[in-house]
């Protein structure tokens, strides 16, 4: 019995330690997992310390070329009032000085006149006319009174500008602080993006054969009756990205792509196979979604290693050549980030290479049509 129970034990030892051997493989898979998400983290924190550095740097180079903009513009204000000063006082000082000629030739006369009379005092009535005109004009040169003020009122009015200037820039410094102040390397929200979110509609022109538009064209289906695709099933929306724009796709079924595209060369190549579709040439980006996340530009495959969740977002911010998408659940997990300039209007884009569905969602409360074979919705915010 001894023997027997012996034997058991050794029979279950095996058993207990491929028991254990699983729950340190599994643990070593959550661990490995763990951390390839923290380097991941890590890359992404690096990316956006770099980005912020250029970026202060630029700001830093726009800063200093204002304020020397400012700076030079009120040097040349500065002169030109210099200039008007002294051009006012070289008009003033030229009449001051043919008023002290004519003073002094006033002078002059009178004394002449006198030393005349004194010397023909036999002509002293003629001289007496002539004296009674000398006394007038001399009357009237007294009673000249001159302005003391003279610039006493411009100090008041560069005071006055000067104290104008101050509050402007108070004012405006303020503002541009409170920028500076907003920026953080913080992990990003959903709310975050809510304030970008825009609001698209599919373009019936460009979609491919056997895709049916319904909801005013905010709802793309592949009938179940097609089976499967028989060729990449697109559509553009109809609205460009402007500015910074932030959309939402839910997803399920197979090789399904979310993109953005420039609409010319995608419509030049229509029909001339894959070199037509999203991400297989220079003017299209594209996020295919399954089996795993794998990114496409040029033909160029970029695996993902972040697990995707069924909801995807997609930021755009045209003007600094952005274009991000995220893995949507109850955090924003950035899956790729391109930076590149964009020449051309942009378009979010779908299109399905196998059976696939895909939802362009409203934020807050629209869902998806799961009893169509494949379909794509465009939802109001």
């Amino acid at each position: 019995m001894n023997k027997l129970c012996n034997h058991q034990q050794n029979r279950l030892a095996p058993q207990n330690h491929c028991v254990d051997c699983n729950q340190v493989e599994k643990m070593q898979r959550t661990a490995t997992q763990k951390i390839q998400e923290k380097q991941k983290t890590i890359q992404e924190l690096k990316q956006v310390v770099n980005t912020l550095k250029h970026s202060a740097e630029t700001a830093v180079e726009h800063n200093e070329k204002i304020f020397t903009e400012l700076i030079l513009s009120f040097k040349k204000r500065q002169h030109e009032v210099t200039q008007l000063i002294r051009d006012q006082e070289r008009a003033e000082l030229s009449r001051a000085e043919g008023l002290l000629e004519q003073l002094e030739q006033e002078i002059t006369d009178l004394q002449r006149r006198d030393t005349e009379l004194d010397q023909h005092p036999e002509a002293e009535k003629h001289f007496n006319f002539k004296n009674l005109s000398a006394s007038s004009e001399s009357d009237e040169s007294s009673s000249m009174t001159f302005n003391h003020i003279l610039f006493d009122g411009l100090r008041k009015s560069l005071s006055d500008l000067k104290q104008h200037c101050e509050d402007f820039c108070q004012e405006e410094i303020s503002k541009v602080i409170s920028v500076v102040a907003r920026i953080r390397i913080l992990p990003l929200t959903r709310d975050h993006f809510k304030q970008y979110f825009c609001s698209f509609t599919l373009d019936p022109n460009t979609a491919t054969e056997h895709l049916v538009l319904s909801e005013n064209n905010r709802q793309m289906t592949y009938p179940e009756h097609c089976g499967r695709y028989k060729f990449p099933c697109k559509v553009f929306c109809k609205e460009s990205v402007f500015g910074r724009c932030y959309w939402e796709v839910e997803w399920n079924g197979r090789n399904v792509h979310i993109s953005v595209s420039y609409k010319e060369k995608i419509k030049s190549v229509r029909g001339k196979g894959l070199v037509g579709m999203f991400g297989n040439n220079d003017t299209s980006w594209s996020l295919q979604c399954f089996p795993k996340p794998v990114f496409w530009h040029k033909s160029i495959k970029t695996k993902i290693s972040s697990p995707l969740s069924s909801r995807v977002g997609v930021f755009v911010d045209y003007n600094a050549g952005i274009l991000s998408f995220y893995s949507v659940s109850d955090a924003v997990t950035l899956l790729h980030r391109v930076q590149t300039t964009f020449t051309q209007p942009l378009y979010p884009g779908l299109w399905f290479s196998a059976s696939g569905s895909g939802d362009l969602l409203n934020l807050d409360n629209c869902g998806s049509n799961t009893n169509a074979f494949s379909s794509v919705k465009l939802c109001d915010p």
